[in-house]
């Protein structure tokens, strides 16, 4: 056969290919289709094509097995020989000899708990180691109104607040904190600890901003690190060095997506025991268009003229915070914590808040409790008066007369931080650990003459920040809680006690 035979019947088989192809349904449109697409679009035409090749490729390539077996086969004797040489990672790391001496020194008291207690050695001490500023663990009237609800309610709702958890006294509760704060609505957890650990993530997101004080407590490090936030700290306490964070952000975001941008700080700080200065964040918060969460969780029910809060203390309008966290325990002598603000931020946390969606209801007998307590600060006046008293009268025991400490806090503040003075520690060469350690012989020889203290105790390093956000570092510090439980000669007493404690201690020769 020569080539023009070949050739012819080449042509042959084509125009057989062609007349089987046009005999298929829909042949003449896909023609069509090809033509027309190859003319307006060619480069179109070859990648369907690449992609039709494709296609038949992968439908024509050999199947393989998932479950091949990939990795070395051992055998019995060697499996035992692994499994006796591992050694799984602790959960927690060991406790140092300095903590381990602690936790069998730590006192334990037995019964109820109250100004004077009584510990598991049978001793009996005074007790300024607890938040029992207004002794309303010991009223009569409280108790009788606990024992009641309990009876009436039962010991607790046993369901979320938003699956048949919610009970009349809790929206009772509500709405008492909202009218004493001044605010349009308020929600109440079922534990303070989580409730600003839970706030601050169902506002802000991943990509949303967040400006915090360096002296922040743990738990609100907790939230702004469950929020995944991006953070910025700036300086405790220092509006000039806020003021700069502020401008850069604002700076870094200006062509940038808009994002949710939020101030966070407390009212009354648990680490250092001062208060901030709420009127020049409300300018700053204003001027550079931030949200403000303020965690009052130390200084409601104990700071302003009738305990509403570093907002009456410093003649703030509440409505100006954006959110207001406190809680109900310590001097209410309740339990859980509340969120204070529009109706539209309470309402939004009711969906989307962990601590109040997924957890049992406050029991009916603390939320009770909350709102009597509530109701005795704003109907009797004097227990502030005479806690701000007794303030005064251990402060004069202890800052002014001690060579080796000085008290960090708000003169107003009843949890008196006492930290060593700076020129006793550049003295004595003191680390923080030394620090930790002095104090802690402190309390224990407070505790050995009749008083007990707690100390303040530390907590994780920043989190969320760049390695020079992370500078601040709480300073070990003494904590002496005040309640009007005592007399002032007792609080004088047990003042001296712990000046002489210190003295003692810092003195010893080592």
């Amino acid at each position: 056969m020569d080539l023009q035979d070949a050739h012819g019947l080449l042509l042959r088989y084509l125009d057989d290919v062609v007349r089987l192809f046009q005999k298929v349904p829909g042949s003449a449109i896909l023609l069509r289709y090809i033509k027309s697409s190859y003319q307006n679009d060619p480069v179109r035409s070859a990648v369907e094509l690449f992609l039709f090749l494709f296609f038949v490729r992968y439908l024509l390539a050999p199947s393989y097995s998932t479950q091949k077996q990939n990795y070395v086969k051992l055998s019995d004797e060697e499996i035992d020989e692994l499994v006796e040489d591992w050694t799984p990672e602790p959960l927690v790391a060991p406790q140092s000899a300095f903590e381990e001496a602690e936790n069998e020194k730590r006192p334990v008291i037995i019964g109820q708990t109250g100004p004077k207690v009584k510990l598991s050695s049978g001793r009996t001490v005074t007790n300024l180691a607890s938040y029992n500023f207004y002794n309303f663990v010991s009223n009569e009237t409280l108790k009788e109104k606990a024992i009641q609800t309990l009876r009436t309610y039962g010991v607790g709702p046993c369901g979320p607040p938003g699956f048949y958890g919610t009970q009349d006294v809790h929206m009772r509760t509500e709405a008492d904190i909202a009218a004493f704060l001044g605010t349009e609505a308020c929600i109440v957890y079922a534990q303070a600890l989580s409730t600003i650990s839970s706030v601050i993530p169902a506002f802000s997101k991943r990509g949303d901003i967040i400006v915090a004080d360096k002296a922040i407590s743990y738990a609100i490090r907790k939230g702004i690190q469950i929020s995944r936030s991006t953070v910025r700290w700036y300086e405790h306490n220092d509006m000039v060095d806020l003021e700069r964070v502020l401008a850069n952000v604002t700076k870094e975001q200006a062509k940038k997506p808009l994002t949710r941008r939020f101030i966070v700080t407390e009212g009354m700080f648990e680490s250092v025991g001062d208060t901030v200065d709420l009127p020049k964040i409300i300018e700053l918060k204003h001027r550079y268009k931030f949200r403000l969460i303020l965690d009052e969780t130390w200084s409601f029910a104990v700071l302003g003229r009738t305990g509403r809060g570093v907002t009456e203390q410093q003649n703030v309008d509440a409505v100006q915070v954006d959110m207001i966290i406190g809680s109900l325990a310590g001097p209410l002598c309740a339990g859980g914590g509340f969120c204070a603000g529009s109706d539209e931020i309470v309402e939004h946390q009711r969906i989307s808040a962990a601590a109040y969606t997924f957890s049992a209801a406050l029991p009916a007998m603390l939320a009770t409790t909350a709102s009597e307590t509530l109701n005795m600060l704003q109907t009797s006046p004097e227990h502030i008066n005479v806690l701000r008293e007794h303030t005064r009268a251990m402060r004069a025991q202890l800052d002014p007369r001690s060579d080796w400490v000085h008290c960090s806090g708000s003169p107003e503040n009843p949890i008196m931080v006492l930290v060593l003075k700076p020129e006793v520690v550049a003295s004595k060469a003191l680390s923080m650990d030394d620090q930790t350690r002095l104090l802690q012989e402190v309390v224990d020889e407070t505790l050995a003459n009749g008083v007990l203290i707690a100390r303040l105790k530390s907590m994780p390093a920043a989190s969320n920040g760049t390695p020079q956000d992370k500078g601040w570092q709480q300073q070990p510090a003494l904590k002496v809680c005040l309640t009007t439980g005592l007399t002032r000669k007792e609080i004088e007493k047990a003042g001296v006690t712990i000046r002489h404690a210190i003295t003692k201690i810092m003195t010893k020769k080592r």
